[in-house]
């Protein structure tokens, strides 16, 4: 399942919401990748999500692999759309 989300967060992609959506990601069994400009990082990385660097209102890309991909998307949409 794919899905394009805007980053609503005022101060971007900063590092208490990285750990919120790493913690999301990790309670489903699905492989999540965060497709953003040229660059792919594994949501549940912590690191992979903070070197990105995502600026308030920048588009991003989730792909979500496994039977929970679609309930996975929606969490993770809610996180990021706030």
């Amino acid at each position: 399942m794919r899905k394009e989300i805007t980053l609503k967060s005022t101060e971007g992609l900063h590092a208490s919401l990285a750990v919120k959506l790493v913690q999301t990601a990790t309670k489903y069994t699905v492989d999540f990748e965060l497709h953003y400009k040229n660059k792919v990082v594994d949501l549940k990385s912590i690191l992979g999500l903070m070197s990105l660097a995502i600026p308030s209102g920048e588009n991003v890309k989730i792909i979500a692999t496994g039977k929970q991909a679609s309930e996975a998307i929606k969490d993770i949409e809610l996180i990021l759309g706030k």
